[in-house]
């Protein structure tokens, strides 16, 4: 019988938060989860764009005549 190459690559998770989806669903505690979950993803975003401001500033500081 052939292999379906389908079933042979892995699958990817459904993502935890899909922004937009119906909240009537969850309850209470399931919300503060998810605002938790949330937050720390705005946290690791900032930190993102504070670590290419910083290579940017070391950029210009080294290229700068």
């Amino acid at each position: 019988m052939p292999i379906d190459p389908d079933e042979m690559s892995p699958r990817k998770p459904k993502p935890a938060i899909v922004l937009g989806e119906d909240l009537s669903a969850l309850s209470a505690h399931e919300l503060e989860v998810r605002i938790a979950a949330m937050e720390e993803e705005i946290v690791r975003c900032r930190d993102a764009i504070a670590a290419r401001g910083a290579t940017r500033s070391a950029a210009d500081a080294f290229f700068k005549r």
